[in-house]
């Protein structure tokens, strides 16, 4: 006898975003014993659910699955495990999604040591939004470069979703931010969210040499923490501009070509490569992710960070949203609101 029912996008087969997600009716999950059922009330578009649907992702769930790897729910159903640990049905939380149950669905799951208090002072959608981005950015920021105020950042792809979390940060830690961004939309954006310096790398000219704007603005000494969601080309280019005891954060290669490091350039010039796997954080040390949602709730409610949600799209619209995602034409957070 099979249980309640529910619609989900599921990924039945490997390919763009668009061409392989389907809205179906399936059963809706049960709890494990440290899990939570949640009623979904937003899930944003991340690149990882892209590159999952195209088989490209370190983690390949068994198919069928539903994407949306992170989210904002109410509580509805808890795991037998979880009486006295706090959490109680009509909770409203945010985390990470337990595949093949992810966000992109009216019903999730969710594994109680990644479920965190959603904050009061967002919504739905820009509670579900401060998980992985914020969190990545807070890492890779204070944890592996240890960035400092009145020290000069240097964020590519300002205004995507990990970018854009990235400026917010790192405006709230005290220092200038340069923004690369690809298009005036986006460069309008970037500058919303606070860049003391934007660059359209689209422009032709001087203007849109960012290696050149980073010199320029910092008296030709660098940026001292370059972040790189970008890989390839830009991180090439990126060790032309970064400073003496400069630290450059390789997040992520969203461009698609993973770059070889020239090691006696780092050592010539005397920077830091350092690399930054944030869901590893939630196996070796989930307290300090605990203390970093504690931060980051902190920095929402004073008005600091603040994600910047460009979509809110029903669920019926979260393929297109996904793939617009994947080809690099959003803004900001794509949330999928069902």
């Amino acid at each position: 006898m099979s249980g309640p029912q529910m619609k989900a996008w599921r990924v039945a087969e490997l390919g763009e975003p668009g061409a392989v997600m389907r809205l179906e009716d399936v059963e809706a999950p049960t709890p494990g014993p440290r899990q939570l059922v949640v009623k979904v009330l937003a899930s944003p578009a991340n690149f990882p659910d892209a590159l999952m649907c195209r088989g490209l992702y370190q983690v390949r769930p068994d198919l069928p699955f539903t994407p949306g790897v992170e989210l904002c729910g109410e509580v509805i159903a808890l795991g037998d495990e979880l009486d006295g640990t706090g959490f109680a049905v009509g909770d409203r939380v945010i985390g990470g999604a337990v595949l093949p149950y992810g966000g992109f669905a009216e019903v999730a799951l969710m594994d109680a040591a990644t479920t965190f208090p959603a904050p009061a002072s967002l919504d739905d959608a820009q509670a579900a939004s401060l998980y992985i981005g914020y969190q990545t950015g807070w890492f890779g920021l204070h944890r592996r470069a240890a960035l400092k105020a009145g020290e000069t950042l240097l964020v590519h792809a300002a205004a995507g979703g990990v970018g854009s979390a990235a400026v917010q940060l790192g405006k709230a830690a005290g220092a200038t931010v340069i923004g690369v961004v690809g298009g005036p939309e986006k460069a309008e954006v970037a500058r919303a969210l606070g860049a003391d310096v934007v660059v359209d790398r689209h422009t032709e000219g001087p203007a849109g040499d960012w290696v050149a704007v980073v010199k320029e603005h910092t008296g030709g000494r660098g940026a001292d923490v370059v972040y790189d969601p970008v890989g390839g080309e830009t991180y090439q280019r990126s060790t032309k501009c970064v400073a003496f005891e400069g630290r450059i954060l390789v997040i992520g290669f969203a461009g698609g070509d993973i770059q070889s490091a020239a090691l006696n350039h780092a050592l010539i010039k005397n920077y830091s490569i350092v690399g930054l796997h944030w869901g590893l954080y939630n196996l070796v040390d989930p307290a300090a992710v605990a203390q970093c949602h504690t931060e980051l709730t902190d920095l929402a409610d004073r008005g600091l960070v603040r994600p910047f949600v460009s979509e809110r799209l029903g669920l019926e619209q979260a393929a297109d949203g996904v793939q617009r995602l994947a080809d690099g034409t959003t803004v900001g957070r794509v949330v999928i609101t069902p």
